[in-house]
């Protein structure tokens, strides 16, 4: 199961709805309108919207598959004494003595520039289960590198932003 907040549930949900129930009728009918053009070797358009529809096709598999597999979290219920899924973590490098600040959140809702880190992520791997000074290492691309839980909370994520 993959964990999931709501708001990445509705989002994948429209997601689908928008493909079965308007792209993918819409690119049905320009295969049709194509194929009344004649010859299909040379119909350029036609090429062009089987590649659409196949592409289409995949993108409903993929979400039906990710769908099936939520487990949506209400991380607002959850203890943050620990770091748990929904948890912002104030961390600091105790190397740089640089402050980070990330929440952890489902593989599809990451976005590292936002400070949004997947469960999955070495970093969230090592944060899940402890507590505020606690002191982890993790493997990074630049090497080994140590960090101290300065802070963890919950805070709700604003996905518009």
């Amino acid at each position: 199961m993959e964990p999931i907040s709501q708001y990445g549930y509705d989002k994948l949900t429209q997601e689908l709805k928008q493909l079965k129930e308007v792209e993918r009728p819409h690119i049905v009918r320009e295969i049709d309108i194509a194929r009344e053009h004649g010859d299909l070797k040379e119909n350029a358009e036609y090429h062009a919207a089987k590649e659409r529809q196949l592409f289409i096709d995949a993108r409903i598999k993929d979400l039906s598959q990710m769908l099936a597999n939520a487990q949506v979290i209400d991380p607002s219920i959850l203890p943050h004494d620990k770091v748990s899924f929904g948890s912002t973590i104030e961390i600091i490098d105790l190397d740089t003595e640089k402050r980070h600040v990330y929440t952890i959140v489902g593989s599809i809702e990451s976005d590292t520039s936002k400070g949004r880190i997947s469960y999955g992520s070495p970093i969230a791997k090592a944060l899940i289960g402890k507590q505020e000074g606690d002191e982890i290492s993790v493997a990074l691309p630049r090497g080994e590198c140590e960090f101290e839980i300065v802070k963890i909370y919950y805070k709700p994520i604003d996905f518009e932003s």
